[in-house]
């Protein structure tokens, strides 16, 4: 392991050195990786270097208590070689884990697009609990959350709902609630106090840089519009809607949420960029696929991911046959239980795969 940790070290060492060249600073996009790999880098070196003192401390301790010619040095050797041999094998786990190599994707903010199923009018009000979830466990977490485009529902919730999630590794996070929401709950509107099943499904798309995609602006129709829904300033009276049509891929994007026109046709591009970005993506999945049958995050967004169960009290989530009985406080945003399982489960494959090769 020591052997791997050098040559982490030597990696660093050379990163450090190429963020200050004036070239590489130019180069936006190589700036943008690099800073990146140092960051992730350099935790992996602080773990080397905690494992390195250990490793001292064993071969200290172990010195003192072989020479054995002073009691109380070698009472204090034999606590020191306690310690660092309880410590070892965990920092040893803690550093398998930081070797694998992660996902470039994971460090992206993400395009969040939440929409009702089958359930008409309960779908709807599903999609909106969904939204207020991911909200408070995003703003939780200190990312930023923004409102890009939504269709309210009859009655309550959303039709649709786009949002965008900024923040740090916010894709290596969200990207495990990609797929098909089920809620089993009484209704509002149902009288004879039946549990129905409903569905909301969720995609979480990778925000797309202006030099991950190349977007021709030749290939895109903008059509401007007056925006709907609640009143305000600038619904119905300025036409600051912003709908873009993409000639190649077919693609719709709309993006209301702001008041100025400008604005939100940068929102929508955004959008745009994502979605064209995880077409790119999915096929990359696919060959992935080919190769390993990952559980948690196969990008399948047909498969139906996680069941509430509001009579019970209860969520399950299919792919790993976890149920927690916390509904109430899981459906107000704390997911993160939820979420450090399916890590876990993903980190344990890939440490098999990369044992493998």
């Amino acid at each position: 392991m020591l052997e791997k940790l050098e040559i982490v070290k030597q990696r660093f060492d050379e990163v450090n050195d190429l963020i200050i060249q004036p070239d590489i600073i130019a180069d936006q996009k190589r700036y943008v990786q690099l800073n990146k790999e140092y960051k992730d880098l350099k935790i992996l070196v602080e773990k080397r270097d905690v494992y390195k003192e250990l490793i001292d401390n064993i071969a200290e301790a172990e010195e003192i208590i072989s020479d054995g010619s002073d009691a109380e040095m070698v009472e204090m050797a034999k606590m020191q070689l306690d310690e660092a041999k309880d410590a070892l094998p965990v920092l040893e786990e803690e550093i398998k884990f930081l070797l694998i190599p992660k996902d470039p994707e994971d460090s992206k903010n993400v395009v969040v697009e939440v929409r009702a199923g089958t359930g008409g009018d309960e779908a709807s009000i599903f999609a909106g609990d969904l939204h207020r979830m991911y909200t408070k466990y995003c703003e939780g977490r200190g990312w930023n959350v923004s409102v890009v485009d939504y269709s309210e529902g009859t009655s309550g919730g959303f039709k649709e709902i786009i949002f965008e999630v900024s923040g740090e590794d916010v894709y290596g996070t969200m990207k495990f609630e990609a797929g098909v929401h089920r809620v089993q709950r009484v209704p509002q509107t149902e009288t004879q106090g039946r549990v129905h099943t409903s569905a909301a499904t969720v995609m979480v798309l990778p925000e797309a840089e202006e030099f991950d995609v190349e977007l021709d602006m030749n290939d895109v129709r903008i059509e401007r519009t007056t925006s709907t829904g609640p009143g305000g300033q600038s619904v119905n009276t300025t036409y600051s809607a912003i709908r873009l049509h993409h000639g190649p891929s077919g693609l719709v994007v709309s993006c209301q949420d702001q008041k100025s026109s400008h604005k939100n046709l940068e929102k929508a591009l955004k959008v745009l960029r994502s979605r064209l970005y995880e077409k790119e993506l999915e096929k990359k999945l696919a060959a992935d696929s080919a190769r390993r049958k990952s559980m948690v995050s196969s990008g399948d967004r047909s498969a139906k991911i996680r069941t509430y169960n509001y009579p019970q009290g209860r969520v399950t989530d299919h792919r790993i046959g976890l149920t927690l009985y916390d509904l109430s406080n899981i459906i107000n945003g704390d997911i993160q239980k939820i979420l450090d399982e399916l890590m876990l489960v993903e980190n344990t494959e890939k440490l098999k795969e990369a044992s493998e090769f």
